[in-house]
């Protein structure tokens, strides 16, 4: 058993867009990842993500159902979970620190490839 201090974690990293494996539990990590501006819209085909907010805020945008673009406001200390298929687009005015849950493995642009493409994320 592993005690994780996150403020000490976040620390120790400055990149944005770089997630991190903090822990693993269950065949799923948890990634650190600090982040500013629009990221990519992606989707997921078979994994749920949850977006914890441990310092700032940020906006989800999202597609629904009908292809509407739509959008929430996660602040410190609140999640949301993104459904697996649901296309969507983290966006940050200011620097946010961000926890993510997510099956080991999730890539984090799901379907697309680019420069911000994490393919092993380094472990904290």
């Amino acid at each position: 058993m592993t005690k994780v201090n996150l403020a000490e974690k976040l620390g120790s990293f400055s990149e944005q867009w770089s997630p991190r494996i903090a822990g693993e539990l269950n065949g799923q990590h948890v990634k650190l990842v600090k982040f500013q501006g629009e990221f990519v819209w992606h989707h997921h085909d078979s994994e749920d993500e949850l977006f914890f907010v441990v310092h700032g805020s940020f906006r989800m945008d999202y597609r629904d159902e009908s292809g509407a673009e739509r959008s929430v406001d996660i602040n410190e200390g609140e999640f949301v979970i993104m459904p697996r298929g649901v296309e969507h687009r983290p966006c940050a005015a200011e620097e946010v620190h961000v926890m993510l849950f997510e099956p080991a493995g999730t890539l984090n642009t799901g379907n697309v490839r680019n420069e911000r493409t994490v393919d092993a994320p380094a472990v904290l």
